[in-house]
């Protein structure tokens, strides 16, 4: 056993020792010894002011699962069905034109991904493949974005815990330095506070890393997913046909460089 945990439970055991030692009041006959039972925020309280970091901590991570499950958790917001039977219909069509302005109108990863797709058709399979790519990257980051802070937060609070657990430590050593362990109920809300600060941190941690864990799979699964769909969109396309085309409202500022000459005028010349 480390040296800070034997401290801490020779502290414990000369606690424990010096209350079996008091004898409670004697109950009246037959009424059963009144015992206190804490509420939940005497013993809130009873952790100290590391309890307002992890309070907040708590808090955050409420709201990141609950935004997590919004954004991953539900394939009709990132992969719906009717969305990508719409696009089906265009492509067999032919109207790519009006597959990319479908794409623009409807927000969703699936619409984002096939809209670049879309836009690069006139350069080719590899830069077409490429947007791909990009534009899945851009995806995973804004849905990993705000999952990432669950893993975080499960660092963290265990961490401000171990702070608490270091100040209570301190606060009892401080008991026993200047009272002994005479007064035990001074050393009882120091080892309290050691112990609801740690529990505390653990308590947000452990949900905080599953949510995590459980969220980074279930984004990825779903991408995968996309990435699969659009493939299967883009198989037999007619790349030949497409050569050259600018698909999409978006502005194109490259240009010849100024000291280029054709090999038209070079010929006149």
């Amino acid at each position: 056993m480390n040296r800070p945990l034997l401290i801490l439970a020779l502290i414990i055991g000369a606690s424990a020792a010096t209350l079996a030692q008091e004898t409670p009041p004697a109950a009246k006959p037959g009424e059963a010894p009144a015992v206190h039972t804490k509420t939940l925020w005497e013993q809130i309280e009873e952790g100290g002011w590391v309890m307002f970091p992890i309070g907040l901590c708590s808090m955050l991570t409420l709201y990141l699962i609950g935004d997590g499950f919004m954004r991953v958790t539900s394939p009709k917001r990132m992969l719906p069905a009717e969305q990508v039977e719409a696009v089906k219909n265009f492509f067999r069509a032919g109207k790519y034109v009006d597959a990319y302005n479908y794409c623009k109108a409807n927000n969703s990863s699936f619409c984002n991904v096939t809209r670049m797709a879309v836009s690069a058709l006139g350069e080719g399979k590899t830069a077409t493949e490429e947007a791909i790519i990009t534009e899945m990257t851009k995806e995973n980051s804004r849905i990993q974005t705000f999952v990432s802070y669950l893993s975080v937060i499960g660092v963290c609070t265990p961490m401000i815990g171990l702070l608490g657990t270091v100040t209570g430590m301190i606060s009892a050593f401080a008991v026993l330095g200047s009272s002994g362990i005479g007064d035990p109920s001074g050393l009882s809300a120091a080892i309290g506070e050691v112990l609801v600060a740690t529990a505390s941190g653990l308590f947000i941690a452990i949900p905080a890393f599953t949510s995590y864990y459980w969220l980074r799979n279930r984004g990825a699964k779903v991408l995968h997913d996309i990435q699969d769909t659009v493939a299967h969109l883009l198989r037999k396309m007619p790349y030949d046909k497409l050569d050259g085309a600018h698909i999409g409202d978006e502005e194109i500022v490259a240009a010849d460089p100024e000291w280029y000459v054709a090999p038209e005028a070079a010929a006149h010349a």
